[in-house]
């Protein structure tokens, strides 16, 4: 067995001091239902202060204190691996991403756990410290700035219906169309208006999506059918 270059109560406060900082970004993940909560951004953390620490231990076996080979063969490969992982949270559905910034916490707390087992506390906890402000601060502080969305709005009227009529009702929620396209099927009577829009708004996209249906419900015109989706 090899005798460890290091204090057992210097590397047990290490992967502790990773662990806490890699679960308490996982929390707050945790706490927004991503599928990478507390205990993956844990593991990740911790595992990589584990890396950490045998680079370190390795590089230093022959020598003493001294790095007798590159202490950062084995660390660098964490970045690499990492990798792998974060990309394992990221969903496409249909034309929306997300977990990206889960995917992104993955990467980062793997940087902590490297911190931490390198035994730079105070770098590993004042990077967490400004996550964590990243991640709930600037939650909230988005909702305070409007920015630009973008929908698809798909609307099927009876084939008697103008398209015209339509696209006018649209454009007088004032937003802006950047695609439109036009199916009509005369053996079932209908007609399907697929609109790409783009607006500019503030908060939850909701009370648009309401204001749309309702604005269309009462024209007076045959609709059969709406759909609003992200693009």
């Amino acid at each position: 067995m090899q005798p460890m270059p290091m204090e057992i109560s210097e590397v047990i406060l290490r992967l502790g001091l990773a662990s806490v900082l890699g679960g308490l970004v996982g929390l707050e993940r945790d706490i927004h239902g991503r599928a990478a909560g507390l205990r993956t951004h844990l593991l990740v953390s911790l595992g990589s202060a584990v890396f950490m620490l045998l680079s370190i231990f390795v590089a230093s076996t022959t020598r003493g204190d001294r790095f007798a080979s590159d202490p950062g063969r084995i660390a660098a490969q964490i970045i690499a691996g990492i990798g792998f992982l974060g990309a394992g949270v990221i969903i496409k559905e249909r034309a929306t991403v997300r977990g990206l910034t889960t995917s992104a916490c993955l990467w980062m707390v793997a940087g902590v756990g490297m911190a931490a087992g390198a035994g730079y506390a105070l770098v590993a906890a004042i990077t967490t410290a400004f996550a964590l402000v990243g991640l709930i601060v600037l939650k909230a502080f988005e909702r305070l700035y409007p920015k630009d969305f973008y929908r698809t709005l798909e609307i099927t009227t009876s084939v008697i219906v103008p398209a015209g009529d339509v696209i006018s009702l649209v454009k007088s929620q004032k937003l802006t169309i950047l695609s439109c396209g036009i199916t009509r099927d005369y053996v079932a009577g209908t007609a399907r208006i697929t609109l790409g829009l783009r607006f500019f708004h503030k908060g939850v996209t909701d009370k648009r999506s309401h204001a749309m249906f309702q604005m269309l419900e009462q024209s007076g015109l045959e609709i059969r059918r709406i759909e609003w989706r992200r693009t």
